[in-house]
């Protein structure tokens, strides 16, 4: 098991976590913040969860695993900035 991979992938679910509550912070008034930070902010969490159990580590091991969740992750860091 390659732990500096798995260390990037908890980085990675801290990264939406605090993107989701600085957006539920600063865009307090906008209509459905509420829902914009949780598309960011679930995902972080499952990531970060699946980082501490074994079938997510095992899972997150796999090459297909670590691409789509670069993708997903990525494009909802985008998403992030362009809310």
């Amino acid at each position: 098991m390659n732990m500096q991979r798995i260390n990037n992938f908890r980085m990675g679910g801290y990264l939406l976590l605090a993107v989701g509550l600085i957006n539920l912070r600063y865009q307090t008034g906008k209509s459905s913040v509420l829902a914009h930070s949780l598309l960011l902010i679930i995902p972080g969490a499952l990531l970060l969860a699946a980082t501490f159990t074994s079938f997510g580590k095992d899972f997150l091991n796999k090459k297909a695993a670590t691409a789509i969740v670069i993708t997903v992750g990525g494009l909802l860091v985008i998403y992030s900035f362009i809310n």
